[in-house]
């Protein structure tokens, strides 16, 4: 919105420029400081889930007692997945909650539901203990935190994405792996530090249990921090939400006035008038959230257990992916602002399915840290190029009255089986084909089908969303 034209008194005038001139520095340190908070808080959610993929081997051990260590880790990285079960009801309810109360509420919600998950494994018995229940007790936290980060991704996007204007909204959105990045590499150094610190025993003992409680201590300081956010959904405590294009710092501009949300029931409208938005988006991501699922999270796993590398030299692994992410993130954001969304997303996406299988191919000829970090780190980069654009892309696809649930719903259900799953399917197709090369298999499956829909999605870089 352009006031420059606005008539103003003459003796006011002087004084207008000089505001004019002191609040744009305010604005954008102020935008600095919010995605600091939206991202901390996304960055402290994912920390948990990073720790669990981590701590996989011990977990499927202490909680999971069948015969042979293969199985223990598919039961186990199995109850990873069951947490993204409840990501698209969490999506559904939590999102459109997001898009009625306002998205701060929404991610308070979230991440007082992620600390009470945090806390349930943190303190929970294992199977020697008290028998079945132990892993129960394992799944139900699973399953709380699948349902609070489903309604997380769509809130804390969502405000990222109406924070930045036309031209910035992909650089914005990029912040979200930064902190998923960020977020691996506190958890892979505690990880590393812990198991060289500690004697096995110790480990198994309670020392794989010290993350979590770190991460149920971290919540309230998330809540906290986003108590500061302003709202940008019109009709909440906040005031006026931006207009279209200009960012939350719209609202604080004179003249501004508030918007009437328009939906009250944003799941019906949205199965009701997106669905074919929603059946191409949902095919979108199950390319990028396989291949981020497999190269941050999974291959520190196969490493320990396929390559037989030690647990503490593995882990560098996921710091070397997470590390890649957070630098790569930014720029795929910004390039997709600047070249499209498409055009990046196709580039990278057949780049990666390409890639995948000569990697796979070296770290099984070489099965040396050298060799694995190498590979990780040149997979991060295309992982970041193909899934910035894509998470930028979904809550773009969607008005603002319902776009939490939205981007929540689609994101959420590509994740829920081809991301949260895919460790599961890597080590069963490992184990049913014989060939430690099976994981690629899968990244190549997903890579095809994901580029399916491309051709009919709209370019959403640089369109006003509202």
């Amino acid at each position: 919105m352009d006031y420059s034209a606005t008539p103003r008194p003459a003796g006011t005038e002087a004084l207008a420029m000089q505001s004019a001139s002191a609040v744009q520095p305010a604005r954008r340190a102020s935008h600095a400081k919010a995605i600091a908070a939206i991202t901390l808080g996304n960055g402290l959610e994912f920390f948990d889930f990073t720790i669990y993929s981590f701590f996989a081997t011990i977990i499927g051990k202490l909680y999971f007692p069948v015969e042979g260590q293969l199985a223990q880790l598919m039961l186990a990285v199995g109850t990873f997945g069951v947490g993204f079960i409840m990501r698209p009801v969490g999506g559904i309810v939590l999102g459109a909650y997001a898009d009625r109360a306002g998205r701060k509420a929404a991610m308070s919600l979230t991440l007082w539901l992620m600390t009470l998950g945090s806390a349930i494994i943190a303190f929970a018995p294992t199977y020697a203990a008290i028998g079945i229940a132990a892993p129960l007790l394992v799944i139900l936290a699973r399953l709380i935190q699948g349902f609070a980060l489903g309604g997380e991704i769509g809130a804390s996007t969502s405000l990222l994405l109406e924070y930045g204007s036309n031209s910035t909204r992909g650089f914005y959105g990029s912040w979200q792996f930064v902190s998923q990045g960020l977020n691996t590499v506190c958890g892979s150094l505690l990880g590393v530090a812990l198991a060289a610190a500690l004697s096995t025993a110790a480990l198994e003992s309670w020392g794989w249990r010290v993350p979590f409680v770190i991460g149920m201590a971290m919540g309230p300081i998330g809540i906290y921090i986003r108590r500061h956010l302003d709202e940008t959904l019109p009709g909440v405590e906040d005031g006026p939400a931006p207009q279209p294009g200009e960012g939350a710092a719209a609202a604080l501009q004179p003249g501004s006035q508030p918007v009437p949300r328009a939906v009250s029931q944003p799941v019906r409208t949205l199965f009701r008038e997106h669905s074919r938005v929603i059946t191409t988006g949902v095919l979108t991501t199950i390319g990028g959230t396989a291949a981020n699922y497999i190269v941050l999270f999974y291959l520190s796993t196969y490493a320990i257990r396929i390559l037989h590398l030690p647990m503490s030299s593995a882990l560098w692994a996921a710091w070397t992916a997470a590390m890649v992410t957070v630098i790569c993130s930014p720029f795929a954001g910004a390039l997709s602002d600047r070249v499209g969304r498409k055009r990046v997303l196709w580039v990278s996406r057949v780049l990666l399915i390409v890639a995948v299988y000569p990697a796979f191919m070296m770290i099984n000829a070489w099965p040396t840290v050298p060799v694995l970090l190498s590979v990780v780190a040149g997979l991060a980069v295309l992982v970041a190029l193909t899934a910035v654009p894509n998470i930028v892309m979904l809550p773009e696809m969607f008005p603002r009255e319902i776009r939490a649930t939205g981007m929540s719903i689609v994101y959420c259900l590509g994740v829920s089986i081809f991301g949260g799953f895919a460790q599961f399917f890597a080590t069963w197709l490992i184990q049913v084909s014989g060939s430690n090369l099976a994981p690629a298999w899968y990244l190549i499956g997903c890579g095809l089908v994901s580029l399916l829909p491309l051709p009919f999605m709209q370019e959403t870089a640089g369109r006003d969303i509202g």
